[in-house]
């Protein structure tokens, strides 16, 4: 039975959403129904569709008590708004339905687990924290019961030193046996993070299994939104971590996304970490979730905003916040490797090709231009005894506008820099990576939207996210470059109507 609290969710999302022209969304990135939305929940596959959850404060575009708002789709870029699935309105999650995830139970039941969040204690000095359990909701895909044994997982339930304050963001999977294993964010005395690993035999009664992971204060403190699968004969484990601090040219976003590849130790069930990495080195990067698609890719989403930009949001708007373009994960050379949906291809129109195009100073190419574009470039020397200093690719480019990513062959740094995209407020407008050296040899493809652009640094070793203020209708390309440079370029437009032409045969 739907709650009142849920029932006026649904209804204002529903008439809402019918003020939002099309046009004033990203073309194929999801966007919420209407309000804000942050973290991606629920990332699954269930009855033949893609399901995506996301936090959803459906009646303002700033942050506020979380709802799950909910969306589907067949081929993870034509998704169809679903009604609200969760709203704050049980005394265990009266100030929000926080992060959680999805998974199928035996008798063919939607298994949502997510971390409710109630008034909690008043401190001495003041402050004042919420209470954090982890709960579950089962539903057809649509309508979703919260279950009366709520909570599932319990302070109780706790290890020695655990936060009951900070315990948050259960991430499910199913196990071969017929079990359940999730993996929930926590923070132990030492004041950093942990990862705690979970059993159940059905969904509904968890047991503590294991401390996963531990943070011990190397990267940030509280570790939140965790996902832990299988990839190419690894184990990796995401965590997004509150407060880091830079280490050279990683981990610049303050809260940002770490992949850890290790493998799993099964006698005692810690995971055993070889390498870690930023996830990303743009600017609007966080709180990712993965999903095992039906034909065995392990296929990831995140949420394509900063906590620290939040200024950008508008009173006046009527949607804030919008998802990264899924992506196909793989490890190679014992990295990461991020590299955009193969399903994407199918969107492409007006191939524009060049080889061999010299630059030196500015260039503009006829045909090259454009906001839904997917444009690769390849970079060498026009000259190899004199590399080039500095080339740099202007997009969203105007007069007035531009958002540029340029890249120092002897530094070897690739920056993404947004001050000059029609940003009104002092937030953070660039970010650096470090990219491997190769002789001023370089590739990337870059990904635009209406308001974002994603790019992929040498075939997916690294990636850069950032959204983009800049008025649409600005869609100017700039190529411009300090000594000489060739490149090759591959342009194509990219249509959501092509998509469907395509899916419809």
């Amino acid at each position: 039975m739907t709650s009142n609290t849920l029932f006026e969710a649904r209804r204002h999302e529903e008439i809402l959403e019918q003020t939002i022209p099309a046009s004033t969304r990203p073309a194929f990135h999801l966007s919420p129904r209407t309000g804000w939305m942050n973290d991606p929940n629920g990332f699954s596959y269930y009855k033949g569709q893609y399901h995506l959850f996301y936090q959803y404060y459906p009646y303002s575009c700033k942050w506020g008590p979380m709802h799950w708002g909910h969306a589907v789709s067949d081929d993870l870029l034509h998704w169809q708004y679903l009604p609200a699935a969760l709203a704050p309105d049980t005394p265990i999650d009266g100030a929000g339905c926080f992060s959680g995830s999805a998974v199928e139970l035996d008798d063919g039941r939607q298994l949502l687990l997510y971390t409710g969040v109630s008034s909690g204690a008043l401190h001495p000095d003041g402050t004042h924290q919420d209470f954090q359990n982890q709960c579950v909701a089962v539903g057809d895909g649509r309508d979703y019961q919260k279950y009366p044994g709520n909570p599932v997982i319990r302070p109780d339930n706790l290890p020695n030193g655990g936060s009951i304050y900070d315990f948050r963001d259960p991430k499910a999977w199913k196990e071969p046996d017929g079990s359940y294993r999730c993996v929930v964010g926590n923070r132990p005395a030492d004041g950093s993070g942990q990862i705690l690993l979970y059993a159940s035999p059905d969904g509904f009664h968890w047991q503590l299994e294991s401390v996963l992971a531990e943070n011990k204060n190397r990267i940030g403190l509280m570790w939140e939104c965790p996902d832990f699968f299988e990839l190419d004969g690894k184990h990796v484990l995401l965590v997004s971590p509150q407060d880091m601090e830079p280490a050279g040219f990683e981990y610049h976003n303050g809260n940002g996304t770490v992949g850890f590849i290790g493998t799993l130790d099964r006698e005692q069930m810690r995971f055993v970490e070889e390498h870690n990495q930023a996830l990303d080195y743009g600017i609007d990067f966080y709180a990712p979730q993965t999903v095992l698609t039906p034909d065995g890719r392990r296929v990831m989403i995140g949420w394509m905003q900063n906590w620290d930009t939040l200024a950008i949001a508008s009173l006046k708007a009527t949607w804030f916040g919008q998802m990264t373009i899924p992506r196909e994960l793989s490890i190679r050379n014992g990295r990461l490797y991020q590299w955009p949906i193969r399903e994407l291809d199918a969107l492409r129109s007006g191939y524009v090709h060049y080889e061999n195009v010299r630059v030196s100073g500015e260039k503009v190419l006829e045909g090259i231009r454009g906001r839904q574009v997917d444009l690769t470039v390849r970079l060498r020397p026009g000259d190899k005894d004199n590399i080039y200093k500095k080339f740099a690719v202007w997009f969203g480019q105007n007069e007035k506008y531009h958002t540029g990513i340029s890249f120092r062959p002897y530094e070897s740094i690739l920056k993404i820099d947004r001050k000059f995209s029609g940003s009104r407020r002092a937030i953070i407008h660039q970010r650096r990576c470090l990219v491997p050296k190769t002789g001023g040899v370089l590739s990337f493809r870059m990904i635009l939207d209406r308001f974002s652009a994603e790019i992929f640094i040498n075939d997916g070793e690294q990636t850069v996210t950032a959204t983009v203020p800049t008025d649409p209708s600005v869609d100017g390309i700039k190529f411009i470059s300090d000594g000489d440079v060739l490149m090759d370029i591959e342009k194509y437009d990219l249509d959501l109507d092509r998509g469907e032409e395509a899916a419809n045969g």
